[in-house]
């Protein structure tokens, strides 16, 4: 339905952007959900993306002939709603990570720190052109990788780490499980 004519150009503009960044970012949200395997949820946000769309693409077609930034509105949040949704996603950082890390000398140190933060630490025995070194792999809840970085980099200063995405595991060990909201995106 097409809002009257006596809504100002401006105000209809504002309204179709803020609709389409919040569309975009609905939409970023539900592919990071069907990627992790999230259907219920991924159906739900599925619904109101498209609900936001036809309502904020029905206001431009209706209203195409008042003016031509109703579209450029309409793409300038598209734009936008990218960047909101990318943000948002790095906020909420769902999602398990594999740590690999290899330090010199200070790999019982590293591993002792991680393992009194409550996780699990393999470690390997390796050489490189430095010498000995120590390999190291845990596993953590991605929006817990700062903290598991920081820890290991108070040990040993030349880490050199990566870290990888995953969906699923065997074995993942005593993560801690999210509370509240947070536990809505990992129900399957």
């Amino acid at each position: 339905m097409p809002l009257s004519d006596a809504v100002p150009v401006w105000s209809l503009a504002l309204a179709i952007f803020l609709l389409r960044i919040v569309d975009v970012s609905l939409g970023t949200l539900r592919t990071i959900t069907v990627v992790h395997g999230r259907v219920r949820v991924s159906v739900v946000i599925g619904f109101f993306e498209v609900l936001v769309w036809v309502i904020a693409v029905s206001q431009v077609i209706a209203q195409l002939d008042r003016s031509l930034f109703l579209p450029i509105a309409y793409a300038a949040g598209f734009a936008c709603g990218n960047a909101v949704g990318i943000a948002l996603e790095r906020r909420l950082a769902l999602g398990t990570v594999v740590v690999r890390m290899i330090t010199g000398k200070q790999g019982e140190r590293v591993a002792a720190s991680l393992r009194g933060l409550g996780y699990d630490v393999t470690t390997f025995g390796g050489h490189g052109g430095g010498g000995e070194r120590t390999l190291l792999f845990t596993a953590c809840l991605r929006r817990d990788l700062g903290r598991v970085v920081r820890a290991a980099a108070e040990q040993d200063e030349r880490l050199f780490f990566t870290v990888d995405r995953f969906s699923q595991a065997t074995y993942l060990g005593p993560l801690p499980h999210p509370t509240g909201w947070r536990a809505i995106p990992k129900k399957k």
